[in-house]
C-alpha cells in the first residue's frame, strides 16, 4: 500500500503541463510566468509624480522580481528608476516632492536609499544591521524616521548557561536555540531571534542613526511627524503583558531631541495608523475595539492636536476603514471593502462622504482576493492599484474631481491576446437560514450555454477576508480547462459589515458555512449548464478547512483538493504562529478548558464519514497551518482506505503559491486530481 501511495504522489508531480488539449488562445501554464502587476503605489505630495513597484515573475529564478518606476502626470513620461533585480519597498516622497526614499537590498543588506529626481542621483543613507521599514520624512525634509528591529538582551537564564570551550577546528553540531518569548515564530521566517521594533531617525543626506525608543514592547507604524518636527507619533503597546493583549494598543508621541514618551490615547482597544494633517493641527487615526471576537471594525477618528479633543467620522457606515491619508487641508482619503470590492472614499471634516473609486484590485494574482492600496496627495489627487476581473493591477490616477485614468497597461501584450473565462455575479440565499450570499462564477472560454460543464467551488481563506470580481490566475486556469468556477463570500467574509462577519463567530468551520457553499452549488446546477455528476471542491487555508469539513458532511463531490488545511484545532493552535491571537479571538476558552468545542470544529471529528477522494497540498515550512495538520488527515484517510494524495512543497510556507512554479503546481495537481475522478 505504501508503495502504491508513493507512486501516485510522484506521478502527480511529473504530469504533462496541460491535461486537456487547448488552443493558444486560452490562458495556459506558461502564461503565469508572463504576468506583471503594480503595487506599493506612492504619489508625491504635489500630485505630479507617481512611484510604484512593478512586479514580474522570473521563470529562471522562480521568484518575483521588483523594479521601481516613475510616472510624471504632467508630461506623461513613464520610466524606470531601479531595475537591477533587487528588492524594493517603503516608497516615500519628501515633503517638497523632489526626493524619493525607499528601502532596498541593492548592496546585499536592506538599507534606506534616497533618490533626487532633478539631479537623477541616488545614495544609500543608512548602514544598519537590520531591515528598516515604515519610512517617514520630517516636515523640513532634513530627516527620515523609520522602524527597525533591535535584538533583545539575553535573559537571566541564558546568561547562566555554561558552554564548553570549542577546540580550534572542531566540527560541532549547531548550538541549541533558547526560546522564551511568547511570539517566537513567524510563518515564512521560522523561529525568530528575540528582537523588538524601535524608532530611529537618520539625516536625509546620510549619517548616524539615532534610536528614539527602547524596551521589550510592541512598536508599530506608520509613523507621522508633528508639524514643528519635534515629535513623532506611532502606535504601541508598552504594557508588560503586551504579547497577550492582542487587541490593545495606544498612540504615543516621542520627542526627537529628548526621547521623552507621551501617551496620546488610552481608549480600550487599538488606536493605529496615525497621520498629521498638512498644517499639523489635526491627527487622523483608526480605532478598533478590544472585544475577544474575530472581526473588529476599523473606525475613523480625528483629533485636534492642541486640545486632544477627538471625534469619530462616518460612525454610521458599517464598514471597516483602512489606510487614512490627508488628501488636502480638510479632506481625508480612506479605503474600505464593500461587497467584494475595495473602495476609496473622501471624508471631509464636516463628515461629508464621497465615493471616488471601487476598482482597487489586482495585487494578489493567484486568487481573486479583495486587495489593493492607494496613495493620496495634498492637492486632492489619488493614485492606486487599479484592476479588473481580466487584468492584474495597473496604476490608476484620479485628479481632484476628475475621471480616473489608467496610466499603465502592464499585461495587455499578454492577456489582450487571450480568451479568458467570463466573470459573472451571482446572489442566492443559504439553505441554513436564508442569509443572502453574494458570489461570482467564471464560465470557460467559448462557453456554450446549451452544454453542461463540470463545476469547481473554490473557497477563500481567512475566513474573515473576501473574494470579488478580480483577476485570478488559478480560476482562469480552471476555466481554460473547461470548468465552471464558483467562488462566494460565505458568512464570516468581510466587506458586508459586522453582523455578517460575526455569523461565523464560534462556528468556524461548521454546518453553517457548509450550507452557504452547497446552496451555491445548487443555484449553479439550476442554471442548466452545470453537470451535477461532476462536482468538485477546493480551497486554501480557511478554504482548505472548509473543504476538509465539507467532505465529512457530504459525498456529492467527485473529489476535493484542500490546500493548507487545519484538521485538528487543538494541535493547530498549540503549534502555529497565530496561537495567542487565534485562541483569544476565535475560541471561547483554552483547548484544555473546552475540548468539545475545538473537536467539533475540527474536520478530523468527521473523518469517519469521508468517502470523497482528497488531495492535500501544503508547504513543508508552513507555520500558520503546519504540515502536521495535513499529515494527520492523510494518515487518517489512509487508515480508512480512502483515496488520498499528499503533495508536500519543499521550502514553502503558508504562502504556498509565493513562487510562480508552486502556484502552477497547486493548480495543475488539482486539475489532475479532478480529471482522475471526473465521470
Amino acid at each position: 500500500m505504501w508503495l502504491k501511495t508513493s507512486a501516485l504522489v510522484i506521478g502527480l508531480a511529473t504530469l504533462s503541463p496541460s491535461i486537456n488539449a487547448q488552443t493558444n488562445d486560452y490562458f495556459a501554464i506558461d502564461d503565469i510566468f508572463q504576468l506583471e502587476y503594480a503595487n506599493d503605489v506612492s504619489i508625491s505630495p504635489d500630485g505630479r509624480y507617481i512611484a510604484y513597484i512593478r512586479n514580474r515573475f522570473n521563470d529562471m529564478k522562480d521568484n518575483t522580481e521588483r523594479s521601481v518606476w516613475i510616472l510624471d502626470t504632467a508630461s506623461n513620461q513613464h520610466y524606470p528608476l531601479f531595475d537591477e533585480g533587487d528588492a524594493y519597498g517603503n516608497l516615500t516622497w519628501s515633503p517638497d516632492s523632489k526626493r524619493l526614499a525607499l528601502t532596498s537590498n541593492r548592496k546585499d543588506s536592506y538599507q534606506v536609499h534616497v533618490y533626487w529626481l532633478n539631479q537623477d542621483k541616488h545614495a544609500e543613507i543608512t548602514h544598519v544591521h537590520e531591515s528598516p521599514s515604515q519610512l517617514a520624512w520630517s516636515p523640513d525634509g532634513e530627516s527620515i524616521a523609520f522602524l527597525m528591529d533591535v535584538p533583545a538582551e539575553k535573559t537571566d537564564f541564558e546568561k547562566k548557561v555554561k558552554r564548553p570551550t570549542k577546540p580550534e577546528g572542531a566540527d560541532w553540531g549547531g548550538q541549541p536555540i533558547v526560546v522564551q518569548e511568547a511570539y517566537y515564530q513567524s510563518d515564512g521566517q521560522g523561529v525568530l531571534k528575540p528582537a523588538h521594533a524601535q524608532l530611529f531617525t537618520v539625516p536625509a543626506t546620510g549619517g548616524s542613526v539615532q534610536q528614539l525608543t527602547t524596551g521589550a514592547f510592541s512598536h508599530s507604524g506608520p509613523l507621522t511627524w508633528s508639524h514643528d518636527g519635534e515629535s513623532i507619533v506611532f502606535s504601541a503597546n508598552r504594557d508588560k503583558d503586551w504579547a497577550y493583549e492582542v487587541n490593545d494598543s495606544d498612540l504615543y508621541a516621542v520627542n526627537v531631541k529628548t526621547q521623552q514618551l507621551t501617551r496620546i490615547t488610552q481608549a480600550p482597544g487599538q488606536e493605529y495608523a496615525p497621520q498629521f494633517s498638512p498644517d499639523g493641527e489635526r491627527l487622523v487615526y483608526l480605532h478598533s475595539s478590544d472585544e475577544p471576537v474575530p472581526y473588529h471594525k476599523g473606525e475613523l477618528w480625528v483629533m485636534d492636536w492642541s486640545s486632544k479633543q477627538k471625534r469619530e467620522l462616518q460612525s454610521e457606515l458599517d464598514r471597516s476603514f483602512a489606510n487614512p491619508q490627508w488628501n488636502g487641508a480638510d479632506t481625508i482619503a480612506v479605503q474600505f471593502a464593500d461587497r467584494g470590492k475595495t473602495v476609496i472614499a473622501s471624508v471631509s471634516l464636516d463628515d461629508e462622504f464621497t465615493r471616488r473609486a471601487d476598482d482597487v484590485s489586482g495585487t494578489y494574482v493567484s486568487r481573486p482576493y479583495t486587495m489593493g492600496s492607494f496613495s493620496a496627495s495634498n492637492n486632492g489627487a489619488i493614485a492606486y492599484t487599479q484592476g479588473t476581473p481580466y487584468r492584474p493591477a495597473d496604476v490608476g490616477y484620479q485628479a481632484s474631481g476628475d475621471e480616473t485614468q489608467t496610466l499603465t497597461q502592464l499585461n495587455e501584450d499578454l492577456l489582450g491576446n487571450k480568451k479568458l473565462g467570463k466573470v459573472h455575479e451571482i446572489t442566492y440565499n443559504s439553505s441554513y437560514d436564508d442569509q443572502p450570499i453574494q458570489g461570482w462564477y467564471i464560465t470557460p472560454p467559448d462557453f456554450d450555454e446549451d452544454k453542461e460543464y463540470p463545476l469547481i467551488v473554490e473557497i477563500h481563506g481567512g475566513p474573515h477576508l473576501s473574494y470579488g470580481p478580480h483577476f485570478a490566475a488559478e480560476h482562469q486556469r480552471y476555466a481554460a480547462e473547461g470548468y465552471v468556477v464558483l467562488y462566494v463570500n460565505y458568512r464570516g467574509s468581510t466587506s458586508y459589515g459586522k453582523d455578517f462577519a460575526m455569523l461565523l463567530d464560534g462556528n468556524y468551520a461548521s454546518e453553517y458555512d457548509f450550507a452557504d457553499h452547497m446552496s451555491g452549488v445548487d443555484a449553479m446546477i439550476d442554471k442548466g449548464f452545470v453537470d451535477a455528476d461532476n462536482l468538485f471542491i477546493a480551497g486554501g487555508s480557511a478554504g482548505g478547512i472548509a473543504t476538509a469539513y465539507a467532505v465529512g458532511l457530504t459525498d456529492r463531490f467527485n473529489a476535493a483538493a484542500a490546500t493548507n488545511p487545519v484538521i485538528n484545532w487543538v494541535s493547530k493552535v498549540l503549534t502555529a504562529d497565530s496561537s495567542i491571537g487565534q485562541i483569544t479571538n476565535q475560541f471561547p476558552a483554552m483547548p484544555w478548558e473546552d475540548l468539545d468545542h475545538y473537536w467539533k470544529r475540527s474536520p478530523l471529528s468527521l473523518v469517519g464519514n469521508v468517502s470523497t477522494p482528497v488531495l492535500l497540498f501544503t508547504g513543508e515550512n508552513d507555520r500558520r497551518t503546519p504540515i502536521s495538520e495535513t499529515e494527520q488527515f492523510y494518515q487518517a484517510l489512509k487508515l480508512r482506505h480512502i483515496d488520498t494524495a499528499m503533495v508536500r512543497v519543499p521550502g514553502a510556507s503558508h504562502g504556498v503559491t509565493h513562487r510562480p512554479s508552486h502556484m502552477i503546481a497547486k493548480i495543475e495537481h488539482a486539475l489532475a486530481w479532478f480529471e482522475h475522478y471526473k465521470k
